[in-house]
């Protein structure tokens, strides 16, 4: 892959346009920023991390405990990586989870209290209100692999075509690759010709991504995400995308 040098005029406007992004009114204060190389070879969403796409990203914790109490190391940690091709982002997940739980065999119900990663993606940035509607999307991935989110509808919905995802768990530490096509807010949940966007370097997107961690319990004991949610913001991400941090895609 051929790699330009960004003129430095060039380069102080881009970090002009992220900061300013960064600190847009529809976003939270101290979002933070991760910047997704390009993935030079399209990792295998297999569960494992030995692809050399992943080699380049950098790790961020899953570490601000939003629901729950008492959560411990052994119960619940976690990291993810970001990278990116033209046609999808990729995450990489990996985290300790001492019990895993799938209580509720119907797909579209009460999938929030089972384990689950749950990722947030915001196609341009613009923070706000999307919780009955495509302005962003939540997905959660269950552990046999379903994408189910809420549609226009409010109803759940499966969204397996969007994502595709794999995990394994080896000495106690759960690998969970997914591959995310990327819709725009005007997606329609009935319509036949919706097309993801095609990505390219210097895309600016929200971004953010939680855990629902289930031992034992009929509802979900801890929910731990990437975002510091505040205090009075404890489960709010589902409905509002100004709580995701900034993710942007560079070469």
């Amino acid at each position: 892959m051929r790699r330009l040098c960004t003129p430095p005029f060039l380069a102080a406007t881009t970090l002009l346009f992220s900061q300013n992004l960064y600190s847009a009114p529809s976003h939270d204060a101290h979002r933070s920023h991760y910047g997704a190389p390009q993935a030079r070879v399209t990792p295998i969403v297999d569960g494992a991390s030995d692809d050399a796409a992943w080699e380049d990203a950098t790790w961020r914790p899953i570490d601000n405990v939003w629901l729950g109490e008492n959560l411990t190391p052994e119960d619940f940690n976690g990291r993810y990586k970001l990278v990116w091709t033209e046609d999808k982002l990729f995450v990489l997940v990996e985290f300790v989870d001492d019990v895993l739980v799938d209580f509720h065999r119907d797909p579209l119900q009460q999938y929030w209290d089972d384990d689950c990663l749950e990722i947030f993606i915001d196609e341009d940035h613009s923070g706000g209100n999307h919780q009955y509607n495509h302005n962003a999307f939540a997905y959660h991935l269950s552990l046999d692999n379903q994408a189910i989110d809420i549609g226009t509808d409010k109803q759940a919905r499966s969204y397996n075509h969007h994502v595709q995802s794999q995990w394994r768990q080896q000495q106690g530490v759960v690998i969970w690759e997914a591959a995310i096509d990327i819709y725009t807010d005007k997606y329609q949940d009935e319509a036949a010709d919706n097309r993801p966007v095609e990505l390219t370097s210097g895309k600016i997107m929200g971004f953010m991504i939680a855990y629902c961690d289930n031992d034992h319990s009929e509802l979900r004991e801890h929910f731990i995400g990437s975002e510091d949610a505040g205090s009075d913001h404890k489960d709010r991400g589902w409905i509002d995308a100004g709580l995701f941090g900034t993710l942007q895609l560079v070469d």
